[in-house]
């Protein structure tokens, strides 16, 4: 996916220097000028945080995130902490809260694990034994088990295959409906190892494939087949297999449209794809929903929250 996909992009006449200056400024009288915060940091790209951030300490000897933590309260605080993490760094911060927090946040760590690249797994996985000092498949080995464990195994590894293998199209899908709807029982087995292995591309053949073989989207397979959390993450790879910002566009719209927002869901997602592909999930959205993603968030938040929200979003379609 390339960069160029995001809402929010490198600002053009750059000055870390100065950015530092008006963000201190912005903290340090009596109540804190939010509005400046927001939009400065939502504008910025997350190498250009970063370099925010070393600028605030040279200047100021204090460090940047502290100071926002201590002056911001409530969701825009969460937000905002949130945009000053390097990108690896805060998926592998949301997969260590996930796993280490009170009982296992699941959709997190399918989220991350199904959606993200081979590469970023891997500096994911890297990112992650530096900050914690321990290693991420061990710790997922730790808080999990079953079938449903050894996807995310598979998925942490970041070794997926490249293109596409025409000779094993045909055969991956009569494997899948051999192991699914013709028999009485799943063999997951094959499953985990189809899904968790192959690329997006070859993937995409597949479920074509096995469209014309079994009559039904692999999906309706899936969900008739397993369940629980085993079910989540295989429907999540193969959503990603399809469309990577079309399984965000549904995710973000799930996290609203569930009575009371899951604002944490809402931030991970806003955060990770506005660089990322931001300007293909608003319009799989707004294709799918009929409603702009900026309407929804207007309707779904409200104050300086809201406004940092729709920064990201960048614009109404």
């Amino acid at each position: 996916m390339s960069a160029t996909r995001g809402s929010v992009k490198p600002f053009v006449n750059f000055n870390a220097k100065h950015d530092a200056e008006v963000l201190r400024k912005a903290m340090k009288g009596i109540g804190t000028d939010e509005d400046v915060i927001l939009m400065l940091l939502a504008a910025r790209s997350n190498a250009q945080r970063q370099e925010i951030k070393a600028a605030y300490k040279k200047a100021f000897g204090k460090d940047l995130v502290k100071d926002l933590r201590s002056e911001l309260g409530g969701k825009l605080e969460d937000l905002i902490v949130a945009l000053m993490f390097p990108s690896t760094i805060y998926d592998a911060h949301e997969l260590h809260k996930a796993i280490k927090g009170v009982g296992t946040e699941d959709e997190v760590l399918i989220e991350i694990l199904a959606s993200r690249t081979c590469d970023e797994m891997k500096d994911i996985a890297k990112a992650y034994k530096k900050e914690y000092g321990s290693k991420l498949e061990k710790d997922i080995m730790g808080d999990t088990s079953g079938h449903y464990q050894r996807l995310l195994v598979i998925l942490a590894q970041g070794n997926k295959e490249e293109g596409v293998d025409e000779s094993k199209v045909e055969k991956d899908a009569k494997e899948l409906f051999a192991a699914g709807e013709e028999k009485f029982g799943t063999d997951e087995d094959k499953f985990i190892n189809i899904l968790g292995n192959r690329s997006a591309e070859h993937l995409r053949k597949v479920f074509d494939a096995y469209k014309k073989i079994a009559g039904c989207d692999i999906e309706e397979s899936i969900k008739d087949e397993c369940t629980g959390n085993l079910e989540a993450l295989l429907l999540a790879v193969v959503k990603c297999g399809k469309s990577v910002p079309g399984y965000f566009a549904e995710s973000v719209r799930e996290s609203m449209r569930r009575a009371g927002t899951d604002d944490e869901t809402l931030i991970r997602i806003m955060v990770s794809r506005s660089e990322r592909d931001m300007l293909d999930v608003r319009a799989i959205y707004k294709k799918k929903y009929g409603e702009s993603l900026y309407n929804t968030i207007q309707e779904d938040s409200e104050g300086d929250y809201q406004k940092a929200l729709l920064y990201l979003c960048g614009g109404n379609d």
